[in-house]
């Protein structure tokens, strides 16, 4: 760890200027307590530095939390082998295609499976007009697109393990937009200095801060159903390509955009992880690598100076932009060789390739004070919404 000034420490061995100047402006907001923790992956987000920890004292931004309130990762193990595995995993991404719709604005045309149990039982506090009533449905159960994912992996002991990366969708974004909107306006209207208007916060103890918070929580909860959802549809799709008896014996589900109240040094703080994982002391969570690449099932070491948080994957190193211009479909099969994937698009998935992200095993290594490995997962199969 490097303590690049008073209020901003990285754990990053490789990170650009570009984004230490934004999370300076992060650190230097008067409501951020402490410091701010930059996170292996640290890379340029919109507002605040996407792999990191900012603690708050009475208040909460909006958009450092994100539009994709409450993306995070589910990894659940079966309690099989690769021996037992069909030889041609084809006819199982076919299935995962199916059960499990993917892209941009993208739902279940018939309804989603379980959606109205849940939306009924998990009505958000500010409520929701039909239309979005409707898409929260939906998209209930789907995955997004860019880095979210279905990966069917192998642990270094061969076990079968199906891994997912998505959030809370359409509905989610809907609604952090909303929010964010109004803290920008608040903050225009106060005449509020910011070097960034994305860096505006509500103040606890209003209404525009219940509401946010209200708003917030529900969508988390939504993203982690709506995980468990998809490892349900798709694990169906996968135990049944298995032999009789097969079932999931483990699994973790954990966020890596969202915002929590904790005590820390016995104070009260809303700790924003903007692309980062809670690792609290023995708490499991899963972090990606990239396509093609390596992910992780680890568990947290409980650091303090990292506000017991840990990276949640690799990390852009350059933006999809730049990833289309340097790399092609051709790189993009040569990286995915020897893998099972919808490489009939590949030409879609450009900037997705391995080369565009960080070195995810290095990005472990600088955060062994956080975290400790319990597995190491190397995917056969990957699915992607395009």
């Amino acid at each position: 760890m490097e303590r690049l000034s008073e209020k901003l420490w990285s754990w990053a061995s490789e990170i650009d200027d570009g984004t230490i100047r934004q999370a300076e402006r992060t650190a230097r907001l008067a409501i951020v307590f402490d410091h701010v923790a930059l996170m292996p992956d640290a890379h340029l987000g919109i507002g605040a530095t996407v792999g990191s920890v900012i603690p708050t004292e009475n208040a909460i931004i909006p958009s450092a939390v994100g539009v994709d309130i409450g993306c995070g990762m589910i990894a659940a193990r079966i309690n099989r082998g690769a021996s037992e595995l069909p030889d041609d995993l084809g006819a199982i991404l076919t299935g995962i295609e199916g059960a499990v719709p993917a892209g941009v604005g993208k739902g279940h045309d018939d309804g989603s499976p379980g959606a109205g149990d849940w939306l009924a039982a998990h009505r958000p506090a500010t409520g929701l007009d039909t239309k979005q009533a409707a898409k929260a449905a939906a998209q209930f159960g789907t995955l997004g697109s860019g880095n979210h994912f279905v990966e069917l992996c192998l642990d270094e002991e061969d076990r079968i393990w199906l891994v997912l990366h998505s959030g809370s969708r359409g509905i989610g974004n809907q609604l952090a937009q909303r929010h964010i909107g109004r803290a920008k306006a608040l903050a225009k209207e106060a005449g509020t200095p910011l070097d960034d208007p994305d860096l505006a916060w509500f103040t606890q103890g209003t209404a525009d801060f219940d509401a946010y918070i209200a708003d917030m929580l529900w969508a988390q909860d939504y993203a982690m159903a709506n995980r468990q959802a998809m490892l349900h549809a798709a694990s169906r799709v996968v135990l049944g390509a298995l032999p009789s008896g097969s079932r999931i014996v483990e699994q973790v589900n954990c966020h890596h955009n969202f915002a929590a109240e904790e005590i820390h040094d016995g104070r009260r703080l809303w700790i924003t992880r903007k692309g980062a994982v809670r690792a609290r002391a023995g708490e499991r969570g899963v972090i990606p690598g990239s396509m093609g690449t390596s992910s992780y099932v680890v568990s947290g070491l409980g650091s303090a100076a990292s506000w017991q948080s840990s990276s949640h994957g690799a990390g852009r190193r350059m933006s999809r932009g730049e990833a289309r211009r340097r790399f092609s479909a051709e790189d993009l099969g040569e990286a995915m060789a020897g893998k099972t994937w919808l490489a009939d698009r590949a030409g879609s998935l450009v900037d997705e390739i391995p080369a565009s992200y960080k070195d995810i095993d290095q990005v472990m290594a600088d955060q062994a004070d956080l975290v400790r490995v319990e597995h190491t997962l190397h995917q056969v199969l990957n699915y992607k919404g395009t």
